[in-house]
């Protein structure tokens, strides 16, 4: 047997600038892109994946001196393939069907080289007959450490046949989200009312891949958030303006508070802040003051005005080093082996440090109330997590600070916020199963873990984006 195999443009050049451009343009990417379903840690990059799958697969043009004989004839065709490159790892171009078709005509170009077929002979082939080419001669991309799903779903984009695989069941979760579930329903309809009555009311429906399912995801997840806010809105208050509006509240910032090292202060409570700095954007500064008065402090917000001097003092907190602090109060030093004491003791507190509520495109901050802090502290969880924390975590842990249960991590008002949260998607679940039965899915099909494609399936691909979503927000 001849050996056909040839150089790959990847061990010859790449246009490494537009790869590393892309890539990095992918961390400021909100909208749609699978960072958004899950975190994940060391995500690699969509841009990064697609380029190196492509150059790996495509033959660099001095390995074919039978199309490409002279230097210069190999540096044209070379720089061609840089320009699909370019073109390729653009985040606009991720669902660009013309990029994506002119990268998998060359990828098949290539493989169709080693098992000695001509592509371009009688005629161009079409794009079923390139995909289907793929789908029989392509060597399958198999990535054992999946992770975030990044390179399997590269492939899978590319035409190529993924395997993923990974030891963490959240990775396998999110690579099956990305890769497995929106083929298995691409091209159907939404299944809930308002979509199945517009159908009804004759509206065509021509959604490509899986923007029904995604459409369904957006309807009972909007549902979810509903039914949350009826069952626990009243530990979410909108916050009071100056001008006697209301906002809806993004953010509570506490901070934690142990009892004075200092004899003089009688056992009261002082903050632990790295950083009184809630903007830093030049004319939008906004800070927390720390005020000393009647033996006692509060916080107050400042936006506006703030001078630069300022600033630099907001930005030390009650922070003296690394894991040490001052006290407020009277300045002696809170030393870090002390606040772990305190915290191992269970003796740790927390302060309502600030609100930031959403204002029309700009955040607003406002002073801390006791009455919000005392609307926080009537959430009452009915479920903790269980389970010890590791003493020891890549990155650093709080174990050491008392915070030696799962359950430690949050305060009351979020641990009741994600159990109403989990318990809704079960109940989502339900509604999208009713619904997928009412638009005619199959009610007896295998569950989605059996491959199934009916009413059960459907809405365990809904439940899992939702649970997904209540994860990240964990």
């Amino acid at each position: 047997m001849p050996d056909h195999r040839r150089k790959k443009l990847i061990e010859v050049a790449l246009p490494l600038e537009a790869i590393n451009s892309a890539s990095a343009r992918e961390k400021s990417i909100r909208h749609g892109h699978p960072s958004t379903l899950h975190l994940w840690w060391a995500r690699r990059p969509l841009a990064a994946c697609r380029a190196v799958l492509f150059a790996q697969l495509v033959d660099d043009p001095s390995s074919v001196p039978e199309e490409f004989p002279g230097e210069e004839e190999q540096d044209r065709e070379r720089r061609r393939l840089f320009r699909i490159v370019e073109k390729l790892v653009q985040w606009e171009n991720s669902s660009d069907q013309r990029v994506i078709g002119d990268a998998r005509r060359e990828i098949a170009r290539s493989i169709a080289r080693s098992v000695a077929r001509d592509m371009d002979v009688p005629s161009p082939l079409t794009k079923a007959e390139v995909d289907a080419f793929l789908a029989r001669e392509a060597p399958p991309v198999v990535d054992p450490f999946c992770g975030g799903g990044s390179i399997p779903l590269e492939a899978q984009r590319l035409g190529l046949r993924a395997r993923g695989s990974d030891l963490n069941p959240v990775a396998v979760l999110i690579t099956k989200a990305l890769i497995e579930i929106p083929p298995r329903f691409a091209g159907l309809p939404p299944v809930n009312p308002e979509a199945r009555a517009r159908i009804a009311e004759g509206a065509a429906w021509n959604g490509a891949g899986a923007q029904g399912l995604a459409e369904d995801v957006r309807y009972y997840g909007q549902w979810m958030r509903d039914e949350a806010k009826k069952r626990i809105g009243r530990l979410y208050p909108k916050a009071r303006l100056a001008d006697g509006g209301e906002a809806t509240v993004i953010a509570w910032l506490w901070a934690r508070t142990v009892a004075s090292p200092n004899p003089a202060a009688a056992g009261a409570h002082v903050p632990l802040v790295s950083s009184f700095v809630l903007s830093s954007k030049k004319g939008k500064e906004a800070i927390v003051v720390p005020a000393v008065e009647n033996g006692g402090w509060r916080f107050s917000v400042k936006t506006g005005g703030v001078s630069p001097d300022e600033l630099a003092r907001a930005r030390k907190g009650t922070k003296a080093s690394r894991g040490n602090f001052t006290c407020l109060l009277s300045g002696a030093p809170t030393p870090a082996a002390y606040i772990k004491a305190e915290g191992m003791a269970g003796r740790m507190g927390a302060r309502l440090m600030a609100v930031v509520a959403e204002g029309e495109r700009r955040r607003i901050y406002l002073d801390p109330t006791a009455k919000m802090e005392e609307t926080a502290r009537q959430a009452e969880p009915e479920w903790q997590p269980l389970g010890d924390v590791p003493e020891r975590l890549t990155g650093g842990t709080c174990y050491a600070y008392g915070f030696t249960t799962w359950a430690d991590l949050f305060t009351p008002r979020q641990l009741v916020a994600l159990t109403t949260f989990s318990d809704l998607v079960s109940e989502a679940r339900e509604k999208a199963q009713a619904d997928a039965r009412a638009a005619g899915m199959n009610p007896a099909a295998p569950r989605l873990a059996d491959d199934g494609t009916g009413a059960r399936a459907y809405a365990d691909a809904v439940a899992t984006y939702l649970g997904l979503m209540v994860g990240r927000a964990a």
